[in-house]
């Protein structure tokens, strides 16, 4: 039988209706710069993004007494707002009888390498009161009758420290968060884009000035690229992940991120070679992650030729039927493409095949309505015949039903539901799938406050590169919140510096963009748009090879040297924003690239989200076929786990660096008379409380 939720209790939980915006706030006075007549803004903290990190900033914020604005290029449409998976992911303590133990949970969020233990130790610590407020302010996450959170196992996670409200939690967070900070009137600025960060200064005295942004409303005769300047003293930039870097993504469309601005403003960036790829439908329908129950119901796979043919192609991968349903099981909690899953017949050998399907042109689907179709001289597939953790889990949840989709009805109705929102019924045609890039996690480098390398600049959420090569799913989701709030608590903290106003950077940076703003360039934005997706899917997604990252990383060099010498035509003026934003996104691309190519060249192997392939490797994919000789991959050298690859634009040019990961002392124990002064004073922001 299958659990029985009414109707309306489905409704509220996947048509997640958002908060109507208040009217737009004033677009501010006009003022002559750079030969237009330009509105100019002023505000204590000026919060760029409106997801669930940025609105927990910008909410934390208003609550400590900061003057604060938000700028949102599209409110409610960015990842927070619009992804999941079945049943969508947040992080957190207090599980298992386990979960409560910081430093253990502080290991686990780190035990990929390459991050710093420090912030891993601030993530974990943060996490039972990211969750408390986050239910203070309404979110529903479901407890027993006792009144203990429901929590369950997801990937790189051993514990069980996972809770959801469904498929839409990131949505439901926003959509709290959002009704606070409208609570609190937090002004809004929508349709707002930011195009640069305005710093004054030189070296080690550069603060942040402002920004510029591209606002729809300010557009005029006088101003027709919609040009708008905000001053403030502090910037928090939390305007998610590059979703715009890939084709094959399951990003919503129109996600770009702040990498470019950042590089642009000479900030730091940390762990570009770690993203998270995986299974799931593309943005070209709905896109979502195809993780948890979608898979644990163990759906038939299979691929389809241009001539209709159908292939079971995993049966060739896996030596038996049973194997073959234990690693579909299996992407439910190892959901993330992880190079070593290759080896052994492990779940990430389901990656591989569905990419390589992919690449022989043939479209991959999963059907609810049949079981897998069993290997070739083997038995048939039978719920009798389980992998001992598969049947613990499928007997648990009472789900041995006779069909995928009876057992996916009873686990998580709502994860059919979803699809059926956009026309996709899942439970009566098969689903298209693919695998996509679908977490960046690496990004600006922040300290434990999410403090960046430029004075008065922060970052939060997943425009903060606070991941290493691997992470607990939703830890993401936590650590947004957890910096949201540190951010909020230093910049409260902070004497507030004097918001500077002079018209020097915001002419620079008017003139900069106009000259990139080229009637008669050759390169147009859906070029500058095919030309990076196309890149970095086909050399820089789950497999690379030495020479092709170095044959990208010329190609990318070359693309945003063309960008400088001849700037990107623009169709109509209402599109200066979105050129700007392209032009971002190839500064990422060549960033990316670089840091790979520095850590190929370095030793660097396979781990987290890529597999280096080199036929010298000493790692090789096996299949029920024989091993994949093309597919043969370096190990990961250990000494990686130990530092991170910087990224930064000097005059133009990036450069790489390696740097220690930042320690954590796990022996220190607080002591409260000891240390309550600190607190009191202020010492911990690492200056004197303000007056």
């Amino acid at each position: 039988m299958s659990i029985d939720v009414p109707q309306q209790i489905l409704d509220v939980l996947t048509d997640v209706d958002m908060p109507r915006l208040a009217p737009a706030a004033a677009a501010g006075k006009p003022t002559a710069i750079a030969g237009l007549r330009v509105p100019v803004q002023r505000a204590g903290c000026l919060v760029v993004g409106s997801g669930a990190a940025g609105l927990r900033a910008a909410v934390e914020l208003k609550r400590r007494g900061v003057d604060v604005t938000i700028i949102s290029q599209s409110a409610w449409g960015g990842t927070s707002a619009c992804s999941g998976s079945d049943k969508q992911t947040l992080h957190t303590a207090n599980s298992a009888d386990q979960g409560d133990n910081y430093i253990a949970m502080a290991r686990a969020i780190r035990a990929g390498g390459a991050m710093d233990a420090d912030t891993a130790y601030v993530e974990a610590v943060g996490s039972s009161r990211a969750m408390a407020s986050l239910q203070f302010l309404g979110l529903p996450l479901p407890q027993n009758r006792l009144g203990g959170t429901l929590r369950y196992q997801t990937d790189h996670d051993e514990v069980g420290r996972a809770t959801s409200c469904g498929p839409r939690t990131s949505r439901l967070m926003v959509k709290v968060l959002a009704a606070e900070a409208m609570r609190l009137e937090i002004p809004f600025h929508n349709q707002t884009t930011a195009v640069s960060i305005l710093a004054t200064g030189q070296g080690d005295a550069r603060v942040v000035q402002g920004l510029l942004a591209i606002r729809a409303d300010a557009r005029a005769d006088d101003n027709p690229h919609g040009f708008a300047v905000y001053h403030c003293a502090t910037l928090v930039l939390a305007a998610g992940g590059p979703g715009e870097l890939y084709r094959d993504s399951v990003y919503p469309n129109g996600c770009f991120g702040s990498l470019g601005l950042a590089l642009e403003a000479g900030i730091d960036l940390v762990n570009l070679t770690e993203s998270q790829f995986g299974i799931g439908t593309r943005r070209e329908g709905f896109p979502w992650n195809l993780s948890g129950t979608y898979v644990q119901t163990i759906p038939h796979i299979y691929s389809v030729d241009a001539k209709g043919n159908e292939y079971n192609f995993l049966a060739d991968y896996y030596r038996t039927t049973q194997e073959l349903a234990a690693n579909v099981f299996r992407k439910g909690y190892q959901w993330p493409f992880h190079a070593t899953r290759m080896l052994d017949f492990g779940s990430s050998l389901v990656d591989l095949a569905i990419f390589r399907e992919g690449s022989a042109g043939r479209r991959v689907f999963m059907d609810f309505n049949r079981n897998p179709v069993g290997v070739p001289g083997d038995q048939p597939f039978s719920l009798d015949r389980l992998d001992a953790d598969v049947a613990a889990y499928l007997g648990n949840a009472g789900a041995r039903q006779p069909m995928p989709i009876d057992r996916l009805r009873h686990m998580n109705p709502l994860a059919i539901e979803l699809y059926r929102r956009y026309k996709v019924d899942i439970a009566a045609e098969p689903l298209a799938f693919a695998v996509n890039h679908q977490h960046m996690n690496g990004g600006i480098a922040v300290d434990v406050w999410g403090r960046s390398s430029l004075p008065g600049c922060y970052a939060v959420g997943e425009a903060a590169g606070t991941h290493g090569v691997t992470r607990p799913g939703g830890a993401a989701l936590n650590a947004g919140q957890v910096f949201g709030t540190r951010a909020a608590e230093h910049i409260a903290s902070t004497p507030s510096a004097k918001i500077q106003t002079n018209k020097t950077t915001a002419t620079k940076a008017i003139d900069g963009v106009m000259a990139l703003l080229q009637p008669d360039s050759p390169l147009t934005p859906q070029a500058l748009r095919d030309a990076v997706q196309a890149r970095m899917s086909d050399h820089a997604g789950i497999l690379c090879t030495p020479e092709a990252v170095a044959r990208a990383l010329t190609e990318a060099r070359q693309l945003n040297a063309e960008i400088a010498a001849k700037g990107i035509a623009l169709g109509r003026t209402n599109d200066a924003a979105r050129a700007i934003q392209r032009h971002h996104m190839a500064l990422a691309s060549e960033a990316v690239l670089i840091a790979l190519d520095h850590y190929i060249r370095h030793g660097g192997g396979s781990r987290g989200a890529r597999a280096i392939c080199d036929p010298a490797g000493a790692s090789l994919p096996d299949t029920a076929r024989g091993p994949l000789e093309d597919y043969r991959f370096r190990k990961e050298n250990p000494v990686h786990k130990d530092e991170q690859l910087v990224v930064r634009m000097v005059d133009g040019t990036m450069q790489v660096s390696a740097r220690p990961n930042r320690p954590f002392d796990e022996a220190a124990k607080s002591f409260f008379e000891r240390d309550w002064a600190d607190w009191l004073t202020g010492a911990i922001y690492g200056q004197s409380a303000p007056c």
